[in-house]
């Protein structure tokens, strides 16, 4: 359900700003970003506890980590399986339950305004004019550690153990990890840095330029969250590299 309300809100949101010949007379790349970050907080903040499995945010996991809440991006949840925070079955479900949300809410848009969202581009991520696939890979990579990294930082229980304001405010920079990497890179990607929305957005819009660079939407932020997963476990945490799913996934 969060991934289909994001889709819905922040695909509306971009082809607003597309339609309109004068970028002045909307909300502009200023609002997309504010849009994205702002369903990503408001999400966060209101599933953040929905699952009973959950430990509880005031106890050895945030539950945006380890229950059910706050999972909207796959990448992100692979960054905390890698991390140990959720089983591989348990993220393997969340990333399929993304996706289909994507694909609804995606779905929901072009089934309200069909001619409007094949002509204004149904929100999907491309490679913009001017930019190399390379300049796209390295801004998703960038852009999803930037978010993953945060998302470590916000819900780490060190800090929630000492500091009890901590566990409240995380959805808080979370959203505007969204916003800032939304600002930095609208130009070069339109932003992907999530893998379930790109997806969601080019199989319901299905123009061949749509899936020409889909691949950078996957392996980029794969990419950036297993780097910020790593940096921040065996960097910032000093925890041995066993005690992290790198160890199964990167070994021989």
């Amino acid at each position: 359900m969060a991934t289909f309300l994001f889709l819905y809100i922040t695909i509306l949101t971009v082809m607003g700003v597309v339609r309109s010949p004068s970028k002045c007379s909307t909300v502009g790349i200023q609002g997309i970003a504010w849009a994205f970050g702002g369903m990503i907080f408001a999400l966060v903040y209101c599933t953040a506890g929905i699952s009973e499995s959950c430990i509880g945010i005031y106890s050895d996991h945030l539950c945006v980590v380890d229950g059910a809440g706050g999972h909207i991006n796959p990448a992100v949840t692979f960054g905390l399986l890698l991390a140990r925070k959720l089983s591989l079955t348990r993220a393997v479900f969340y990333m399929v339950m993304q996706c289909l949300g994507a694909i609804c809410g995606a779905g929901v848009v072009k089934g309200f305004q069909k001619s409007q969202y094949q002509m204004l581009g149904g929100g999907a991520n491309v490679v913009n004019h001017g930019y190399t696939k390379g300049a796209g890979l390295g801004a998703e990579i960038v852009g999803t550690f930037v978010l993953v990294y945060t998302v470590f930082s916000a819900t780490d229980a060190k800090r929630n153990a000492r500091d009890s304001h901590v566990p409240i405010l995380a959805p808080l920079p979370i959203g505007f990890a969204v916003f800032l990497v939304h600002l930095a890179t609208i130009p070069i990607t339109g932003t992907g840095i999530n893998p379930a929305r790109s997806l969601g957005a080019a199989i319901i819009y299905n123009k061949d330029h749509a899936w020409d660079d889909h691949w950078i939407f996957w392996v980029g932020p794969f990419t950036g969250a297993a780097l910020a997963a790593l940096y921040h476990q065996i960097v910032i945490r000093a925890r041995p590299l066993k005690s992290t799913w790198f160890l199964f996934f990167f070994s021989s």
